[in-house]
């Protein structure tokens, strides 16, 4: 069974990305699915909130850093086992 997704993104910093998609997880949690989170780009303050949310270490994927393959493998390794994913994005202008 496939994870089902949900993109959370803004046009630029500080527009609330991570409040909704740690509030998305969470309340995905709270009805005992297995969420399963997501940073795109590098970031070491937000996959916290993340896991505190999911209970779940969060997955950076970063088309920068990572070829398309990595993060296709990253991506279906940690969703194995989730009922839902949930990813922080960010758009490139």
């Amino acid at each position: 069974m496939s994870a089902a997704r949900i993109v959370v993104a803004g046009t630029r910093s500080g527009v609330g990305k991570t409040t909704v998609a740690t509030g998305i997880m969470a309340a995905f949690r709270r009805r005992s699915l297995l969420v399963q989170g997501f940073k795109i780009g590098p970031d070491f303050i937000d996959p916290t909130f993340h896991h505190a949310a999911t209970g779940r270490p969060s997955r950076n994927l970063d088309g920068w850093m990572l070829s398309r393959e990595t993060n296709h493998d990253i991506f279906a390794r940690a969703t194995h086992d989730a009922d839902v994913a949930v990813i922080e994005g960010v758009i490139r202008l």
